[in-house]
Order: structure tokens, then sequence, then C-alpha cells
């Protein structure tokens, strides 16, 4: 299978998450590709004072999985400008993940994967599976091994 995963990275931590589920999704036998969405303007992305720069498109990859960091107890700006910008993703197969620094799920992480979800399956994704990665100090190592682990065995 061919996988895309999609990402924004503010401060590293998504993109460090990623690189670690590529080597496990391709150990399992896949092709998977990171793309990352860049914008140009101002950082932390805030509405309306960025634009997206690169936009991966998903149509070339069989399925894909999309993370983004929560930002202000919600999903990051710049992964709603792209799920807004996405074409149709009917009937791919589709993961999702969010990092995040606080240890208590509902507080971001668990509204900004509803979101993700939301608009996902309103282009017509099959969304098989969520994580959300906190990147406590307290839980990062468990929470990272055990999201990769929990989003490899669906593909």
């Amino acid at each position: 299978m061919n996988i895309g995963l999609i990402i924004y990275s503010h401060t590293g931590n998504t993109r460090s998450f990623a690189g670690m589920l590529q080597e496990k999704i391709t150990t399992a036998g896949h092709a998977v590709s990171i793309e990352e969405i860049t914008i140009t303007g101002h950082a932390p992305a805030q509405p309306g004072k960025f634009e997206l720069d690169h936009v991966p498109d998903p149509a070339g990859y069989d399925a894909v999985i999309l993370g983004a960091p929560v930002q202000a107890f919600t999903l990051n700006p710049v992964m709603k400008a792209y799920l807004e910008k996405l074409p149709s993703l009917s009937g791919k197969k589709t993961a999702l993940f969010v990092t995040k620094r606080l240890p208590m799920l509902w507080i971001g992480g668990t509204g900004a994967i509803r979101i993700m979800k939301t608009a996902c399956e309103e282009k017509g994704a099959n969304v098989v599976g969520t994580e959300i990665v906190v990147w406590s100090e307290k839980k990062r190592e468990q929470s990272i091994e055990q999201g990769a682990k929990n989003l490899t065995a669906l593909f």
C-alpha cells in the first residue's frame, strides 16, 4: 500500500513522530512518503496571518495519515486551512493524529481530532483510526511508542 503521511509541524514534535511512524509502517511492508504542509507568514500560525505555501495532494496515495499539533486547545489553524482546501477523499482509508503537550487528552486533543475527523468524513474519507500523542515529559516515550504502534496496526 502506498501511504501519504501529510503533516504540519510547528515545533518539530509532529515531524519527529511522523518520522517514527514512517519507519514503523515501512517495516510493516508499506511505502510511506512524508509530505509537509508549509506556510508563508506569521509563525506560530494565527488565522488570517499566513498563507498555505505547499499543499500536498493526497490523490496519488492509496491511504493517507494526517497529523498536526494542537494549538491554543484546538487544531492548529494551518491544518484547519489545509482541510478546507482538501479535495475529495472519497473512500480513501484515512488515519489522523495530533501531538500535544498537556497530558489530559480532553484539553485540546479530543476536540482537534473531532475537527479533523468531521472535515475528512465530509470529504468522503473512511476514517479508520485516530491517535493523540502526548508530548509531556512524564508520558512522552510511552505515548509516542503506543501511538505509532496503534496507527501502524491500521495498515
